[in-house]
């Protein structure tokens, strides 16, 4: 009983978690209605208010537990072990765009892209937990260049930690255009260029 007692918070918290995600995701944060999260969450205002002090300590929490396994399943976890980044950073993309397919990134953006690009110059909360998840991103695409040119596998003349930052930005920069565009040829043209860059990095 204790057991069950114990979880039910818990399992509240992450479907109001999950739905916040959702309706900021489609909304926008400033756009997002706490009427809809609750229903959507199957739960009430007091309960979301218990597990957080407000609208903007949920959008950090969406930040936080959500968003940030979300980016480090997909983009930073592939590539933690990578001798070969080139390959994999290229598994990743394909990986993507294919999902995208699937689901609403195409046609909705990257969920940290929206969240840092409406909010960082609103709230520094927002600012520095998006910056965060960036300089990880940035930071494990040039570990594993490093890794790649120790390996042979990249050339050595150039700046891991500048080419993970370009990449990122190109990255992101795609996937906006892809939002805006909603065209699969905009998105396959960009792609094909991303993917000739990664090939002038080997050696």
């Amino acid at each position: 009983m204790k057991a069950t007692a114990t979880k039910a918070p818990e399992e509240t918290r992450h479907r109001i978690l999950e739905a916040a995600f959702e309706e900021f995701y489609r909304n926008g944060f400033q756009g997002g209605s706490l009427n809809h999260i609750i229903k959507e969450a199957g739960t009430t205002k007091g309960a979301l208010f218990h597990h957080f002090d407000g609208k903007n300590a949920l959008g950090y929490a969406v930040v936080d537990e959500v968003i940030q396994p979300q980016i480090k399943a997909d983009w930073l976890d592939p590539l933690s072990d990578s001798i070969d980044p080139v390959d994999d950073i290229k598994r990743v993309l394909q990986k993507y765009a294919e999902d995208g397919q699937n689901d609403e990134t195409l046609v909705q953006g990257c969920p940290l892209s929206n969240l840092a690009q409406e909010m960082s110059p609103l709230d520094e909360g927002f600012r520095i937990r998006t910056d965060r998840l960036y300089t990880a991103w940035r930071e494990a695409i040039a570990a594993a260049l490093a890794r790649g040119i120790k390996a042979g596998t990249v050339r050595k003349n150039i700046s891991p930690r500048s080419v993970g930052t370009f990449l990122v930005a190109s990255l992101t920069g795609i996937i906006a255009l892809a939002k805006n565009s909603q065209s699969d040829e905009v998105v396959k043209t960009a792609g094909d260029a991303l993917f000739d860059y990664l090939d002038s990095l080997k050696p």
